[in-house]
Order: structure tokens, then sequence, then C-alpha cells
């Protein structure tokens, strides 16, 4: 797939390598901090490289020197980018020691043919190579329906498989169901509560401590038609397992109904019950006792003022410290049960036997304290050859009209991920959810995200998609539906795209492989919001040139070999905002 960035890193890299073959620069220098990018200042060219500032601390020559020798072994290389072929760029050194490179309009015709050849398959790329991902997201606890913050995660998790499947790697889409700890038996004893009152009992109230939602209603009718009143007048002990399987059942198809709503499927539920169950955790903690990283110990007391609680006892702990966290980690309880960090273990243990060498986990904000003991376990585990990245997310504030929505009456206590989605749609909540990056606070208004003004950025982005499809829709006035087939725009003449803001649009349009790769690597899908916002931009302030200057515009009934160039120039904005879209689970829209 075509990537002009890619393609002239191909080719300084080519230009190294022939100052490397002429003794000009030693063998053995590390290349991989090479970089293209686009220049900070427009004014500088098209393409910039850091080669000669990275490279000449290892070669000991002076920058400004070291980038004039790779300007000129890069003179004498031929691009290929696409369907061009030949020099079609100049390149000149600037201090402190970078190279600026500046091409030729006929090498971004090309980049725009290659946009319409490809479609929406346009910035797919192969630096993943097939490696195994897996990609763990939401994984609520099946206590209730899922909140707003679980609908963050949901998008966040979602957005970045897709990304990474587009950049080449093999992704696997997961959901750990934490139906193992104390929060499912409360749910059992909700559920009995709620139970109980189906069958017509007085239960007083709801007492401190259990869960109050009314969505327990339906789930306590529903285990009274199915057992009677099998489960009155028993003790807790007998009532308890039964109710809280069927209570856990009812949780995971609300919770399954609400992401099928989101548009969020996976490939894998993992139960955490199921796993303690075939002796996992036992497993994992041998493997690290057989590399003696799990010993008895007493840690050293927090630091700051005491919990009331702690006490030096000996405790079975995890050589944590070896991998870079701060304290080594307890594994059991004071009561002898496992830990959720040693439940955690195993867990991640499992899908480094599943063969997964690299993971991403998508938590809430408020495990940010885990992070490093989960990342030290699981460099442990797979003896260095595995590595974690958490991506954490935080709160969403939700507003409407600028004034605060905290409740609901359907879960109790916060408003449901399902009610924001009712309210204004999946691709709306998406594309807002994935408007700033992971970490940073996130405040999504009911009222400005509907509202179909250019403050609202999936309106934005939306209505310019729209504006490219009522422009396709009037050419068929003016042409067949053959000549406007995107294989047929991409062989026109698009010489005649000669405006700067014509060439700077498709710049543009030439940036996403570079995005995609990018982003991809750095975990971070928010990126591709902020360029569909900036092609948006590019697109309209050419749209608003064309309301000033009638040459300008894309249909021009006197001149149809430019109206089909720009035509083709639009079809390529269409194709690259639908491919971003389509990372994001987006439909793009025709009309507005």
């Amino acid at each position: 797939m075509t990537n002009i960035f890619g393609d002239f890193r191909r080719l300084i890299i080519a230009a190294l390598d022939e100052l490397t073959a002429a003794a000009i620069l030693p063998p053995g220098l590390d290349f991989t901090r090479v970089a293209v990018e686009p220049p900070r200042d427009a004014t500088h060219g098209d393409l910039a490289t850091n080669a000669a500032m990275v490279l000449a601390g290892a070669v000991k020559q002076n920058p400004m020197a070291l980038a004039e020798k790779i300007a000129e072994a890069l003179r004498g290389q031929k691009l290929v980018s696409g369907d061009y072929r030949g020099r079609g760029f100049e390149v000149a050194a600037a201090r402190p020691g970078f190279l600026n490179i500046r091409l030729e309009p006929a090498v971004w015709h090309a980049q725009l043919r290659a946009v319409l050849q490809a479609g929406t398959r346009y910035g797919d790329s192969d630096i993943g190579a097939g490696e195994k991902v897996n990609v763990e997201f939401v994984s609520a606890n099946p206590t209730g329906p899922m909140h707003v913050g679980h609908g963050r995660g949901a998008v966040v998790g979602d957005a970045l498989a897709a990304l990474l499947a587009k950049a080449g790697f093999t992704v696997h889409r997961e959901y750990y169901i934490n139906d193992a700890g104390a929060q499912v038996n409360v749910l059992a004893r909700s559920a009995h509560l709620r139970y109980r009152e189906a069958l017509g009992e007085d239960a007083g109230g709801i007492p401190e401590g259990f869960y109050p939602g009314e969505y327990l209603v339906a789930t306590g009718r529903a285990l009274a038609e199915r057992d009677g009143d099998r489960w009155l007048n028993k003790p807790e002990a007998a009532w308890l397992p039964p109710v809280r399987e069927f209570a856990i059942g009812e949780m995971l198809a609300l919770i399954r109904s609400d992401l099928a709503a989101l548009g969020v499927t996976f490939d894998t539920f993992t139960s955490e019950r199921e796993l303690v169950a075939s002796g996992a955790v036992d497993a994992g903690l041998t493997a690290l006792v057989e590399r003696g990283l799990i010993y008895e110990g007493v840690l050293e007391p927090p630091k700051g003022k005491l919990p009331d609680d702690w006490e030096p006892r000996p405790q079975t702990l995890f050589r944590a410290t070896q991998f870079g966290d701060e304290v080594d980690r307890p594994l059991r309880k004071s009561d002898g049960s496992w830990t959720y960090f040693a439940a955690d273990i195993a867990y991640h243990n499992d899908k480094v036997r599943r063969g997964f060498n690299n993971l991403i986990d998508i938590w809430g904000a408020d495990h940010g304290g885990y992070v490093k003991r989960m990342q030290a376990a699981v460099t442990a585990l797979s003896e260095r050859k595995a590595k974690l990245d958490v991506k954490l997310t935080q709160l969403v504030h939700l507003f409407d009209k600028g004034e605060p929505v905290r409740m609901s009456k359907r879960a109790g206590t916060f408003v449901t991920l399902r009610e924001v989605v009712d309210e204004v749609g999946k691709d709306v909540f998406r594309f807002i959810m994935l408007t700033r990056k992971n970490d940073q606070t996130l405040e999504f208004d009911f009222a400005k995200v509907k509202e179909q003004s250019n403050d609202s950025p999936v309106f934005y982005v939306q209505y310019a998609h729209a504006r490219t499809h009522s422009v396709m829709r009037k050419a068929v006035e003016q042409f067949t539906a053959a000549q406007l087939s995107d294989a047929a725009l991409a062989g026109v003449p698009l010489a005649r795209l000669t405006d700067s803001l014509e060439l700077g649009l498709i710049r543009q349009l030439a940036s996403w492989p570079r995005i995609v790769e990018s982003a991809a690597e750095a975990h971070e899908p928010h990126r591709i919001a902020f360029f569909l916002h900036d092609v948006a931009a590019q697109f309209n302030q050419l749209w608003n040139k064309g309301n000033d200057d009638a040459t300008l515009r894309f249909l021009i009934a006197v001149d149809a070999e430019v109206t089909l160039a720009r035509l083709a120039l639009l079809r390529g904005v269409a194709v690259v905002i639908a491919s971003g879209l389509a990372v994001f689970g987006v439909e793009p829209v025709e009309e507005m």
C-alpha cells in the first residue's frame, strides 16, 4: 500500500547504506530512530527527516555537515511511490541538521490515484506482520448494566483493536468476567430479595450495601418464574450458589445487549470463576515459585500515616521489585485466600500460554495503582518475552445543556450506557468517546453532541463526507456513472489539480497511512479523530474558496477535464474519511 512517508524513509535508508558502503559512515549504525514526517513549518517543504540529527552523535560529526552528505546521496535516489517512478523531489539541509524535502505536484497526484485505487483499504499497513495481540477491555463486573465509563473503555478498546488490525496485527478481543469475588455474592443477595418481592413478600426495602437498581426487579421475577418458591425460607448457604449463577447469567445477557447496542463484539469471554476452578491460579504461581520469585516475608510499612489495620505480619509475596515495581506484592490475604492479584496473575499467565506476547489491557483510571505490579507479573511469567501495555480511561462527566446529569432510575446510582446510546445514537457516542486521549477526563453534553453545527466534532466530519456525496449526485447530470467510478476517476488528468489548496488537501489525505502506523504503534486511536477533523477542515477551506472564486468550484460546466480531476479529489476525501470512520466503527453518512 502506498505510503509516501514510508517510501521516503526507504529512500533515505538507501542513501545511508550508500554512504556506509563508501566508508563515509561507519558500519553497524542503528537507523531505527530515523523518521520522515511533515515539517513543523509548511513553508519548509512537504517532508522532513531527522536522519542527520539522530546519527550525528554516533558518528561524531556536525549535524549540518552530515545533513549535507545525506542530501547529496539522496539526490542520487529515485522515488517509487504508487505509480510514480522518477526523481520528483528536491532536498535541502536546514539548521540545525534537518533535511527538508519538497515534492513535485506529480508525486501528490500519484498519491491521490493510490487512494482511489485502494478505496477504504487505503492506509492498510503491514507493520504488524501478523503478530498476535490480545486486547482485553470493558471487563465490567457482572453486577448490573454498564455505565458510561464502561462505554468509554469499550469504544477505546474496540477502536484500538480495529486500528491494530488495519496496521497488520492479528487481533483478539477479550472480555474478562470478574465473577469470583465478593461482589457477585452481593448480587445474589440483591437478586434473592427481588425474587422474594416477586413472590409477594414485603422485603422491607433495600438493605445497605445491596444493589438498588430497578434492573434487578426483572431478574427476581425471572428467577421466580423459573424456580417458583423453591428458594423461599431456605438458608443462604442453600440458595446463594444457584441464585448467584442465575443472576450472573442475567447480568451477562444485559451486558452483551448493551455491547451490541454499541456495536462491540468479543472473540472470547473468560470467566474468573472457571479459571480459578481449573487450578490456573496454582499453575501460575507454581511457575513463579519454580523461578524463585515467590517467598515468605514481611513488607516494609507503607509511607506516611499507617492504616489502622496494618500489621507487620509474614505474607506470601511476589518479587515484583525485580521487574520494575516499587514493592513486592502480597498473594494471600490474612484468611489464607488468594488476593485479586493472584487471580489476575493466573489470567495473564493463561494469555501468555495461549501464545500472546503482546498484551493490551484497557482499565478504568481507579486501577492506576495496579499497573506496575501486573506488568511485572507478565514480564516474570513470560521470562521477559511478553509485554503488557495498560491504557487507563478517565471519567466521563455527563451534562445536558451545561447541567450535570448523574442519576438513573434504572441503575439506581448512575446513568446507564444504554440510556446514553439510545439518546444520542451509537455513532455519535463512539466518535465523541475518541475525541480525547483515553487518560484525559471527557465532558459529554447531550445537547452539544446532538447539535448540527461545526462545534460538534462528529457533525463536522460527517457533514464533510455528506457534502462530497451531494456534489457527486449533481455530477451525474454531466457525466455517466461509469465516468464517475473511482477506477475511472483514478485515470483522469490529475495534473489539472494545481491550486495550493487542492495540493494541500491531497497532502492531508496522503498522511493517512502514516497516521495509521503511528497511532497503532502508540496505541492511541484518538489520533484518528484529530486527523479526520483536519481532513474536514482542509476540505471546507477549499469549498469556501470555491464559493469566492467560481473557477475553483468542483463542477465546471465548460471544462469537463478539470471537473473530473476535482471529482477525483472529492472522492479521495470521501474514501479517506470513510476509512477513518471504519476504524472508529462509525457509519459514514451520505446525506444530512
